[in-house]
């Protein structure tokens, strides 16, 4: 190794290494520094380490390195990490094995010939005792992450699918991460690791922030496990192992805490799963599986289609439909106006097409279809109608849609004097009317229909009118008055996760939206719409089974479950449980006037019930929407 320079404490130092302007030196400095860097024991180890992390993280796809021998160099160094407790426990040597397993990931994300160099340099085996808990949770969360990229490659899947136990280890993971990472770390702030503290914050922030980084490491652990368990579920002869029960009916709610956007997280398992016609039969024999997968198709969200697709796949597998018609066909049935949803082009379509088999093939032992045919035959003639109207003269349509105008103002005018039931019955007989082309006017009709549906306590008949306004609306899922009626419907059922999506969505339209009704004054956040996020974030939080396990919160109902501390239960009051002021009425408007005071609310419109005048679900609708 050439000598450091004069001003640098250590000897054959990598920085001055890296520094040298000869390109031969400076490869062979390299290749010597690899090769000799497992056998020693002086200080200072760490430096050069997570400068090389450092580097791998910006600059993954450049082959110096690779070439040079650091995947060989990072097994070494993590074995020596599990088989020498006392180097490790020396210095600042306990970074290193994470260091280690990091750099061997990010090298391996993007290229397949540095994940087979990688293979063939010994990775997976250091790289399996860390996914098992050698060390902490640090370590599993970055192990997991690398063998999940070589994962991803045809060429070293077959390696990473030889160790058996890899599979298993993935589940387990998936299932336990955040309860290792609540009761490891989050719980006991006294007795944090020290170096966990400085992975997660890198020395610049306090507990507050060093609680925020593990619920996302947190995530982070949990969404890597699944991505690593899809590359098995690729292959059927892993699907038995994956389609436990206990596994199953967990995916559905591995939503990675809604910080990793690019996490397929459960739904994606579960997609992956149900392409499979060995997997389609465990799903719907879960519990709970199948609603849960109509709450996600429901959703505005990027997993949507993946839930749509499984929930396709199950009603055109003989073996399955039967068991999951009485939950998809309604699902289904209010997403089938969406024209296209991501890469996916004339998804309602798509929709109307396997409904319309489900009616066809009744007669072959599908029974349970006979309850959904009068929903799926107004489906299929809506389809009917749309055709029928292309040819019918723009007079006619222009008669047609004035009349629904009417009967919709009639609407209206019912809902201000109090009879709720009067106007959405007239609401159903302007989308009768309405033209099936006329897309505006009918987002705001089931719009409508929806807010009435929320004053009658109907709450998953309001998220069905509000997901029709969602899916015919253009650009699909972005009528922010439809999405704050379903976050509203969402939390009278106590679907916090899927509330919290909505809620946010309706802020963002908001932030965006012309509509003087919406436009947020100020660029404030609209005090309803707040309390809603936070009563949502509280009750979806990541580690809130884990904190229950570990009396971390105290049940109380969901008004005054307490997570981890004290909290003075105003502070979570939603709109759904405080009375509506002015400012939420003016901002919030849509079709219809909306209600007085609550005092006059009380005297004045006896149809409506205690219950509802106090939860306030009652949104004040102006005389025009879109």
């Amino acid at each position: 190794m050439d000598k450091a320079s004069a001003d640098c404490p250590y000897p054959g130092c990598f920085f001055c290494v890296m520094k040298e302007g000869n390109p031969s030196k400076r490869r062979a400095s390299i290749l010597k520094f690899f090769r000799e860097l497992p056998s020693q024991d002086d200080d200072g180890q760490v430096l050069p380490i997570s400068g090389l992390w450092n580097t791998a993280m910006a600059h993954p796809n450049d082959p110096e390195f690779i070439e040079l021998g650091i995947f060989e160099c990072m097994s070494a160094l993590i074995w020596k990490g599990l088989k020498n407790r006392r180097w490790l426990s020396h210095d600042q040597n306990i970074y290193i094995p994470y260091y280690a397993a990091h750099i061997i990931g990010s090298y391996t994300m993007n290229m397949e010939e540095f994940a087979e160099r990688a293979v063939r340099a010994g990775i997976i085996p250091p790289l399996v005792e860390l996914l098992r808990g050698r060390l902490t949770w640090v370590e599993q969360r970055v192990a997991v992450r690398a063998l999940g990229h070589l994962a991803t490659y045809a060429s070293t899947f077959p390696a990473v699918a030889s160790h058996g136990e890899i599979l298993e280890l993935s589940i387990q993971l998936a299932m336990s991460s955040l309860e290792i990472v609540y009761s490891h770390f989050y719980q006991y702030v006294d007795r944090r690791l020290s170096y966990h503290c400085d992975l997660l914050t890198r020395g610049m922030g306090g507990v507050e922030m060093e609680s925020r980084k593990a619920e996302e490491w947190a995530s982070q652990l949990q969404c890597w496990s699944l991505q690593l368990i899809n590359c098995f579920a690729f292959k059927p002869e892993f699907v038995p192992t994956i389609c436990k029960l206990e596994f199953l009916a967990k995916l559905p709610g591995m939503w990675g805490g809604l910080v990793n956007e690019n996490s397929p997280a459960g739904i994606g398992l579960l997609r992956t799963i149900c392409h499979h016609k060995l997997g389609r039969g465990p799903v719907a024999a879960c519990p709970g599986i199948i609603e849960a997968l109509c709450n996600i198709a429901h959703s505005s969200d990027d997993w949507q289609y993946m839930a749509i697709d499984c929930l396709l796949w199950l009603l055109q597998d003989p073996s399955t439909s039967h068991k999951v018609i009485e939950k998809a066909v309604p699902a289904l049935v209010d997403l089938a106006e969406i024209s296209s949803l991501g890469d996916h082009k004339k998804l309602g379509d798509s929709i109307a097409n396997v409904l319309q088999e489900c009616i066809e093939s009744q007669g072959t032992g599908r029974t349970q279809i006979n309850s959904h045919v009068k929903e799926i035959e107004e489906l299929l003639n809506s389809k009917q109608r749309l055709k029928w109207e292309k040819n019918m003269p723009k007079e006619d349509l222009h008669i047609k849609q004035a009349a629904a105008l009417v009967v919709k103002l009639e609407g209206n005018s019912l809902f201000s004097s109090g009879n709720i039931s009067g106007a959405a019955a007239k609401y159903s007989e302007a989308l009768a009317l309405c033209p099936m082309r006329s897309k505006k006017e009918r987002v705001v009709l089931y719009s409508n229909r929806a807010q009435c549906l929320l004053l009658l306590q109907q709450p998953l008949a309001a998220i069905g009118d509000a997901t029709r306004a969602l899916s015919l609306h253009n650009p699909v899922n972005r009528h922010a008055k439809s999405l704050w009626r379903r976050a509203q419907a969402y939390d009278m059922l106590s679907l916090a996760k899927e509330s919290l999506l909505d809620a946010i969505l309706f802020i963002n339209e908001c932030s965006q939206s012309n509509d003087p009704d919406l436009s947020l004054r100020q660029n404030k956040v609209p005090d309803y719409a707040e309390r809603l996020v936070k009563k949502q974030m509280r009750a979806a939080w990541l580690f809130r089974e884990a904190a229950i396990k570990h009396g971390g919160v105290q049940c109380e109902g969901d008004a005054g479950d307490m997570c981890g501390q004290e909290t003075d239960d105003s502070e979570w009051e939603t709109a759904s449980e405080s009375e509506i002021g002015n400012d939420e009425r003016d901002e919030i408007g849509d079709d219809i006037c909306g209600w007085e005071n609550e005092v006059e609310r009380k005297d004045k419109y006896k149809k409506a019930s205690i219950k509802e005048i106090k939860h306030g679900y009652n949104v004040q609708l102006n005389e025009d929407d879109v």
